[in-house]
């Protein structure tokens, strides 16, 4: 049985143990090998600032799963802003797994920019002014945890009056984008490449997904 209830302070300390388990095998488990500061980008302003937008699952008394939502991007740091904030505050371009990342990022927006094709980006439309992350670990999957966690989300969005939400995720991500798309989201626009990001040694492209309701 999973119980979706909204975040609770209390929560925190599990809730930042579970960022470190949830998408465990997926493209996107790790992005530049540094958990802390992932999670400083990814989950804990998500906690400080927009908390009644953030859903956890609770599986057998644990938390199993989370989604972070915002009501309207504009209004929230934006993704680059906590990226520039956290490279800096833990000397991210010194660190060897980060800093082989940021390399890689370096030679693929190199690449990008002779061939004057499309890099990966925030997206901002006022027609899907909300967005989303979610994440469940491996042992809640098909438990229904991840569209618990999607439905309560989208309720949110109803009782709110939204117009739209929009989501990224990977195009290798494949799992991913037909759950989303069994939630409603529909592709939208290009796929460009992501900088830095590899999994089993080859690039991936970003996909942006968006909801109507």
């Amino acid at each position: 049985m999973v119980e979706i209830r909204t975040f609770a302070e209390a929560d925190r300390a599990k809730l930042r143990e579970l960022f470190g388990r949830a998408g465990e095998g997926s493209p996107s488990a790790s992005l530049w090998g540094h958990e802390e500061s992932e999670a400083a980008v990814y989950l804990t302003p998500y906690m400080d600032l927009a908390p009644d937008s953030l859903f956890v699952a609770v599986s057998d008394g644990t938390l199993a799963g989370y989604l972070t939502g915002c009501l309207d991007g504009s209004a929230f740091p934006s993704e680059s802003k906590r990226m520039d904030q956290v490279i800096r505050k833990y000397r991210l371009v010194f660190r060897p797994g980060p800093a082989a990342f940021f390399a890689r990022a370096a030679v693929d927006m190199a690449r990008i920019a002779i061939r004057r094709e499309l890099t990966s980006g925030e997206f901002e439309d006022a027609r899907w002014p909300a967005h989303l992350h979610i994440n469940v670990e491996r042992r809640a999957r098909g438990t229904g945890a991840a569209e618990g966690l999607m439905n309560r989300w989208l309720d949110r969005l109803r009782e709110a009056g939204s117009p739209g939400c929009h989501l990224q995720t990977l195009c290798e991500n494949t799992r991913a984008v037909r759950f989303f798309e069994r939630m409603g989201f529909t592709k939208h626009g290009p796929t460009p490449l992501v900088p830095g990001i590899r999994h089993d040694g080859k690039r991936l492209h970003q996909q942006t997904m968006v909801w109507n309701p």
